[in-house]
């Protein structure tokens, strides 16, 4: 696969063969619970629970009650409970969803995220400063709540950023996969949400050189997929991401 010409066409066909409402649900993603919610506010939390395995998640998910983001602290507090998901406990869970209903009460997502990227079209800017604004929500604190939203960098990411990344994918891109929410972020400024699947095959590929699971990876795969799609370089990642879960060669 070293042609250049090549592996364009082959990964042009993947695109158009995953990027599809019927690909999405071959296999489990929480993608399909977000698609059903279509929210701003349910697709995040969708997106920062989506470690582990895929099945889990959307098991995970299924059980949730979104309805309680609506709800008051003590109401939340009272209907949540026996609910926990690998590093987050019951009390995390509350805490994640009060937090949550507390953002939904000042300001929208989709103004959160644009205004920061307005100033310099930079995706990291938009991460930052949601999670900043969460800082300022709720002064709870314990290992799997900051693992849920993450933490705040110093100058530029280490992580991949891999939840908030895919979260920004399907807010940003408007097709049969990705909802389209966010209209003034342009696709072309995404960051591919990688996630271990996708670094492997991403090296099988020869897509990407560094063996090392981190952010420089992300921006170099991105700027690897931009000869292929300069406009929409994020359009390849659940193709990408199917090939390494199936663990198929590409032909």
């Amino acid at each position: 696969m070293q042609n250049f010409n090549q592996l364009k066409k082959e990964l042009d066909r993947l695109a158009n063969e995953k990027n599809i409402i019927q690909a999405l649900f071959d296999a489990p993603d929480p993608l399909q619970i977000a698609k059903r919610h279509n929210d701003e506010f349910i697709a995040l939390i969708c997106a920062l629970f989506a470690y582990g395995n895929a099945k889990n998640i959307v098991n995970f998910l299924n059980k949730l009650d979104f309805s309680l983001l609506n709800l008051s602290q003590n109401q939340i507090q009272k209907e949540l409970k026996n609910l926990k998901y690998r590093f987050q406990n019951e009390e995390d869970i509350t805490q994640i969803f009060i937090t949550f209903s507390r953002l939904k009460n000042e300001i929208s997502l989709n103004e959160l995220f644009t205004k920061p990227y307005e100033k310099r079209q930079n995706i990291t800017d938009s991460i930052l400063a949601f999670m900043q604004k969460i800082k300022t929500l709720n002064s709870y604190s314990s290992y799997g709540y900051d693992f849920f939203f993450s933490k705040i960098w110093q100058n530029t990411p280490t992580s991949p950023l891999k939840r908030y990344n895919m979260y920004l994918r399907w807010m940003v891109r408007k097709d049969e996969l990705d909802l389209g929410l966010f209209t003034k972020i342009d696709k072309k400024d995404l960051l591919i949400p990688l996630d271990t699947h996708t670094h492997k095959v991403s090296l099988e590929l020869k897509l990407l050189k560094r063996k090392i699971y981190d952010f420089k990876s992300v921006l170099e795969l991105t700027q690897k997929l931009k000869e292929f799609d300069p406009n929409d370089p994020v359009k390849y990642d659940f193709a990408l991401y199917r090939l390494g879960q199936s663990k198929q060669d590409l032909k």
